[in-house]
């Protein structure tokens, strides 16, 4: 069971690499790094996805729900995803599609690892996050809905998604702490992902006082603040205390 085990892990490495490194070579052969700097490129290529949203918004939208299921099952994090999905879709569609596509996408990924890598991930990280296991085994809905609602306290995206396996939480409350225990922080990046699309759409021309005095712009950064300050209540309340 080790032998498949390790085999079937060096299998899902290499496809992921592959992947990976297929998706990098397309993406940096088709964008030079310079460009993504370059206001007018930005504004340029803006108006190209647009037009082509508007022909096939149906087609856009779909194709770019799957690839955030894809994404964060080959561990992808999640804010580039929600920036795209604030810029081209608006904040309450491009909410829509990435808090549904990456929760299916987590819990995807938190099934498979549970079911090929249960016994390596609770080696590795029970000894890393002891006192998380003691707490969660409490109330695991609802802690781990406060340490999605943090942004799991700087733990990286893809280690949340499977963090739960080291107290065996049931598929069903995975999904609902995952849905709406990420909602307001995804909702706030989203939000700042269409103030930047609307910046753009406004102004020939840009600056920082134009863009920091914007309420599409310094709005969703408050609420990045007050979520922050949030997040060291909820830690002290919830998770320090043990």
């Amino acid at each position: 069971m080790d032998l498949n085990s390790r085999n079937l892990k060096l299998i899902i490495g290499a496809v992921y690499l592959i992947l990976l490194s297929i998706g990098l070579f397309f993406l940096f052969s088709a964008i030079d790094l310079k460009d993504l700097t370059n206001y007018d490129f930005i504004r340029s290529n803006r108006d190209i996805i647009f037009e082509y949203k508007q022909e096939n918004f149906f087609l856009l939208s779909v194709g770019f729900f799957l690839f955030c299921v894809v994404w964060v099952l080959f561990l992808g994090f999640a804010m580039p995803l929600l920036i795209f999905a604030g810029f081209v879709f608006g904040k309450w569609i491009g909410i829509s599609l990435v808090l549904l596509s990456t929760t299916i996408g987590a819990t995807l990924l938190y099934f498979i690892v549970g079911v090929f890598f249960r016994e390596t991930i609770r080696k590795k990280l029970i000894p890393r996050f002891s006192k998380l296991k003691e707490i969660f085994s409490k109330n695991d809905t609802f802690y781990f809905m406060c340490f999605r609602f943090i942004g799991g306290g700087g733990t990286p995206y893809a280690l949340q998604n499977v963090l739960p396996i080291i107290f065996d939480m049931p598929i069903k409350k995975y999904i609902v702490a995952t849905f709406v225990g990420s909602a307001p922080s995804m909702f706030v990046t989203t939000a700042l992902g269409s103030g930047i699309e609307k910046v753009i759409d406004k102004n020939e021309t840009i600056n920082v006082f134009r863009v920091i005095t914007s309420p599409d712009i310094y709005l969703p950064l408050i609420g990045f603040f007050l979520i922050l300050v949030a997040t060291f209540f909820f830690k002290k309340i919830f998770f320090d205390k043990s």
